[in-house]
């Protein structure tokens, strides 16, 4: 087993969905290339990373559409940390993607990432029919805080603003599903020491001071904990929100002094606890990690399920409803 963890932290590292920064430029400039965007650095906001790439898929009517919101502890990584072989496998799918950059904790401490691509959601569903989306079909993916990112805004109270005079701000942030990897259903210490993972746990990343805009001295005091509670996406759990699949590189296992941070952060136990809540309210949450036995489910045929299952329901209820009288 031993193994397995080592191969783990392997596929942790070499990409961009730890809470660890990506790799090295030169590591990168050896990545196979993403095609070029049909839309490229589109502005959603004011600061310098609110811009987007669309990759369009090949339809004479409106396609679902995909955000990826790249990982790197809310402090480092890029839309262009999208693999170019998971944009091909959705646009394959029929699916449009979003690549979505966002203020790093450098910038803003949270919710800002989150509100950021919360709105360059709803840029885009405001441009959804200059650029052939269907906005009623959005999922999200993403690594770690791309992740985080992705369920809080699945399970966060609809952001819109219906009487803003920002054509942006009134639309939806809702989504059809989620699909993410190595995701954190709480980034709060005291959350992840309940599930198994003693303290210091989150604490000891270098990510969790600035997210949370507090000092070492402040870590356990009612201001902090309003804070984890505020920016957990369990937090805002409600029965009409949509369902999510999430998948880890590392297998389920009790963790000691010795597990290296980038295990206890990545662990499926944030996964499975937030499966048994969305059991609970009668949610499909599916949870694979490595060494599982049962077939694992690729992003791309869950998002296809729930996109088709959006689409049948919208078919319904566009359907007369026979006699009105």
């Amino acid at each position: 087993m031993e193994i397995l963890k080592r191969m783990a932290l392997v596929l942790i590292f070499a990409g961009c969905v730890s809470l660890v920064p990506g790799p090295a430029q030169t590591a990168q400039e050896a990545r196979p290339v993403l095609p070029p965007p049909d839309v490229q650095n589109a502005s959603y906001g004011p600061h310098e990373r609110n811009v987007l790439d669309l990759w369009k898929a090949h339809s004479a009517r409106p396609t679902p559409l995909v955000l990826f919101i790249h990982g790197g502890g809310f402090r480092a990584g890029d839309k262009t940390n999208l693999e170019p072989k998971i944009l091909k496998a959705y646009l394959d799918a029929g699916f449009s993607v979003a690549a979505i950059n966002y203020r790093f904790t450098t910038t803003a401490p949270a919710p800002a990432a989150y509100l950021d691509c919360g709105r360059a959601l709803q840029f885009l569903r405001l441009h959804a029919k200059e650029w052939n989306l269907d906005s009623s079909r959005v999922a999200s993916t993403g690594g770690s805080a791309g992740a985080g990112t992705s369920l809080w805004l699945a399970f966060h109270d609809d952001l819109a603003q219906p009487q803003s005079p920002d054509p942006v701000a009134r639309q939806s942030t809702r989504l059809t599903c989620v699909a993410v990897d190595n995701g954190q259903s709480s980034y709060d210490p005291r959350f992840a020491e309940k599930i198994g993972l003693p303290r210091p746990n989150f604490e000891r990343h270098e990510f969790f001071l600035p997210f949370y805009d507090i000092k070492a001295e402040e870590i356990d005091t009612p201001r902090a904990y309003k804070r984890y509670e505020e920016f957990a996406p369990i937090t805002y759990l409600s029965r009409d929100d949509p369902p999510a699949l999430l998948s880890y590189n590392f297998p389920n296992e009790e963790v000691g002094p010795n597990t290296p941070l980038g295990v206890i952060l990545h662990h499926p136990k944030f996964g499975l606890a937030l499966k048994e809540r969305m059991d609970a309210l009668g949610i499909e949450c599916t949870v694979q990690f490595l060494g599982q036995v049962q077939p694992q489910v690729s992003a791309v045929d869950f998002i296809r399920k729930h996109f088709d299952t959006a689409r049948s329901s919208s078919q319904q209820d566009a359907r007369p409803r026979g006699n009105t009288r």
